[in-house]
């Protein structure tokens, strides 16, 4: 009789290597998790072969099992005794991993995104894998990974700072999971923490932040009282670089080369002496030479990058840095998907950021699903523009040899999930069909309702503001609240005669008032959509199962109740200033505590979203920071109290509340009790909002 299959149940058996490094030690402990909650039993591991192994795991002997190629892996079948055994082979180390986590998805049914989606593993009896030969197919991208940066949701988790294993491992093991090898894993953390040694440990690159050149430390942080300049102090940098190269030089590094001043800032703010683009560029030249002969003595073919990122990338397309071919160049996108430069503040050149045809060696790309920029971005919701953005500008960008490396910020994971997997298609494939991906990804997080469903994940790039003309002016939820909390610094302060200049990349120079009506204009025209998106979430939702209930509210109603809440406050916020600015001081204060009511509605939605293993996740909400733009509020509308109701905050009543009967007789010794802001907001907006004030 012939066997077709080989079936595995909570009986079989695993044959290991002898010899188990660290990296498939962790991929092993995967899969024998994922067993336990298929089969309701871990396997039995043994490190020998015999007669009654089910899967043979092992490095491949020769080409005809498996490529020879980085990361390739094969499955073969043996038949023995009449038994068929299922052989995952690699060709090293992240072979095995992958091979192990492709039999774990495609067979045991685990999603690489089951631990941040919630996504339940169903059990079995039993599989039946085919015994039909396997080989995987080389990716894309050479390295390719995740920047886990702006994590505060991840370091705010947990009570223990830095975040300990129990946060990194499921980020770690879902970027695997995903094809990618390489990883920044987080943002200048304390060096003691576990998040390096981990990533190298599960058989990940370790790469660094552009700002932290080899992953040093900071040379102000070292030299606190020094002036951070290599033309005075060249041997303290070098002390710093070698210290991190002697540290590292055991692990898979991805070393990156570059100079940038202390705190992600141009060099020359400390060294005012380099006031030209030649003398810049030669500097940064010297410098990244410089790191590239200490790496090179100290590691056997390292693998080099340099970033290619703001002030750099203009530097580099100038002419004015020099970079060896065999170091591979990285280009940045400007934060919203689109490969050019970054705006600064109020300058946006849009200068293109792509290798040309005469830049040779090798070439990758750092690019944003998620950001953080005090102005519109995305850093909690979803990337705001189409996806077509993304697919169109990554795929351009391997077009233009941009292909060697591709990392991707990745935020704090939980909310970018669909973004995420998109451009694990793009750097695993080279090309992503956006339709056929968004059904694909809907159908794996959802058990219901797969058609409306992906309807409403349109729908939502459809609703983000348009702030500009180009497609990528797309804003996502920090527009509410960085803009809202400027307009009332300018206007407490006293500045109201005066433009904002730092919102000038949204409005142009335009007087404080037209200032705050852009911003309302904006807001207006995109409310409704954001009410209908919500109306159309919250009808389905009874038509959906439980658990599909609570993964649409965790991965999309969230978001919307976040971008809906910030738009009607900030609308809310410049009706307020209006009021203020035409004296009409009760009102003023009316709208503000309706702005106030609004922001809860996006903590209230946090709160929803903190369910079991989830508690606590959104409480360092710190770099959108709702409960700032609240303490902002709340002094607005304290300080609006003060126009007309100060001294005894007992005026608005008696003008507006109290009976007429009452107000010319009253006794001020009876009635000194002055109602709370809440309480007098909610008496007065029956008064003026009834009047269609």
């Amino acid at each position: 009789m012939e066997y077709t299959y080989v079936v595995i149940d909570k009986n079989s058996v695993l044959s290991i290597p002898e010899q188990v490094t660290t990296p498939v030690q962790h991929a092993l402990d995967m899969i024998s998790r994922d067993h336990q909650k298929v089969f309701g039993e871990m396997p039995t591991c043994k490190t020998v072969n015999c007669e009654n192994v089910d899967i043979v795991i092992r490095y491949a002997e020769n080409e005809a099992e498996c490529l020879e190629r980085p990361e390739a892996f094969s499955f073969r079948f043996e038949e023995v005794n009449g038994r068929s055994t299922l052989h995952i082979i690699g060709y090293d180390d992240l072979g095995i991993i992958y091979g192990l986590l492709h039999y774990s998805e495609t067979y045991l049914g685990v999603d690489p995104f089951w631990f941040w989606a919630d996504i339940p593993v169903k059990p079995k009896q039993n599989i039946q894998i085919p015994t039909v030969d396997y080989n995987s197919v080389g990716r894309k991208v050479k390295y390719r990974g995740w920047f886990v940066n702006d994590e505060v949701c991840l370091i705010g988790w947990k009570d223990d700072y830095p975040p300990t294993k129990e946060v990194w491992y499921p980020v770690f093991e879902a970027l695997l999971r995903s094809g990618g090898n390489m990883v920044i894993p987080g943002t200048d953390l304390p060096r003691h923490g576990i998040h390096a040694e981990l990533a190298a440990e599960m058989g990940l690159w370790v790469t660094h932040h552009h700002a932290e050149p080899l992953g040093a430390e900071m040379f102000l942080r070292s030299y606190p009282y020094k002036t951070p300049s290599y033309r005075e102090h060249p041997e303290l940098f070098e002390t710093l670089w070698e210290e991190a190269i002697q540290k590292q030089k055991g692990d898979k590094i991805v070393w990156v080369l570059s100079f940038r001043g202390q705190g992600d800032a141009p060099f020359w703010l400390y060294d005012p002496q380099f006031d030209t683009p030649e003398k810049r560029g030669a500097m940064i030249s010297k410098v990244v030479k410089r790191q590239y002969e200490m790496v090179r003595k100290a590691v056997k073919e390292p693998v080099c990058c340099m970033a290619l990122y703001g002030e750099i990338a203009e530097l580099y397309k100038s002419g004015h840095i020099d970079v060896p071919d065999d170091i591979i160049k990285i280009w940045a996108d400007n934060g919203y998907g689109k490969m050019v430069s970054r705006r600064q503040g109020n300058e946006n050149m849009r200068i293109p950021a792509l290798p040309t045809e005469q830049d040779t060696g090798e070439h990758g790309i750092y690019y944003h699903v998620t950001f953080h920029d005090l102005q519109a971005s995305n850093h909690l919701t979803m990337f705001p523009s189409p996806p077509i953005l993304i697919k169109e500008e990554v795929e351009n960008a391997f077009s233009k040899g941009a292909h060697s490396y591709l990392l991707l910020n990745s935020g704090n994971i939980r909310p970018h999930l669909y973004t995420l997997d998109l451009i694990s298609e793009l750097w695993n494939t080279g090309y992503v069909d956006i339709e056929e991906h968004i059904h694909t990804f809907v159908k794996r997080l959802y058990s219901s309702n797969s058609k409306e469903i992906i309807n409403l994940y349109k729908s939502y790039f459809e609703r983000t503001i348009p702030y500009g003309v180009h497609l990528d002016d797309r804003a996502g939820e920090e527009f509410y609240h960085h803009n809202a909390r400027r307009i009332i610094g300018q206007w407490l302060q006293g500045k109201s005669n005066e433009s904002e200049p730092k919102l000038f990349w949204a409005t142009g120079d335009l007087p404080f008032l037209e200032q705050v009506q852009w911003f309302k204009e904006k807001c207006e025209a995109a409310l409704v959509g954001w009410e209908e998106l919500l109306k159309e979430c919250l009808e389905l939702v009874p038509q959906l199962t439980k658990e599909d209930q609570t993964r649409f509210y965790d991965q999309f109603i969230l978001q919307v109740e976040l971008h809906l809440s910030g738009c009607k406050g900030f609308e809310k916020l410049c009706r307020a200033y209006e009021a203020y600015h035409q004296s009409q001081y009760p009102l003023a204060f009316v709208y503000l505590s309706q702005v106030i009511d609004e922001y809860k509605i996006g903590q209230q939605a946090f709160q929803r979203a903190e369910h079991g293993k989830w508690k606590n996740f959104y409480r360092a909400d710190w770099l959108t920071n709702i409960e700032s733009t609240i303490y902002s509020l709340d002094t607005a509308r304290k300080f609006v109290r003060m126009h007309g109701d100060s001294p005894h905050f007992f005026l608005w009543y008696k003008e507006y509340l109290m009976p007429e009967t009452e107000k010319h007789i009253y006794l001020e010794n009876t009635h000194r009790n002055p109602l709370s802001d809440d309480e007098l907001a909610i008496q007065l907006a029956e008064i003026f909002l009834d009047k269609g004030e």
